[in-house]
């Protein structure tokens, strides 16, 4: 499983990169032969401003002859945004493919 961090307009660093793919890694672990890449894309939607809920961080998995599952989480921190987001996407690939063995 191929990961991908497009930093955006954050500044982009080792520890960041790490963190996403430590983060995806162990929420996908489950199911990371199912997928062949996941594209993070890191905003920082006030960069100059002070305020809540403005780090974004969108995870997009591209699943093996389906369509690409995307998720997305804001918080007031760049590292809780990714955890989060990571952690969901777990969830929606799990589901997504329970549904589709299932059908």
């Amino acid at each position: 499983m191929l990961i991908q961090v497009n930093a955006g307009d954050v500044q982009s660093s080792e520890s960041l990169d790490s963190t996403v793919n430590q983060e995806v890694h162990a929420a996908l672990k489950h199911v990371e032969d199912s997928i062949t890449r996941v594209e993070a894309h890191l905003r920082d939607d006030n960069a100059h401003k002070h305020g809540g809920n403005d780090k974004r961080c969108v995870l997009e998995a591209r699943i093996a002859g389906m369509k690409p599952l995307t998720v997305e989480e804001s918080s007031d921190d760049l590292y809780k945004s990714i955890h989060l987001a990571a952690q969901k996407l777990g969830r929606a690939v799990s589901h997504t493919l329970e549904k589709h063995n299932h059908a």
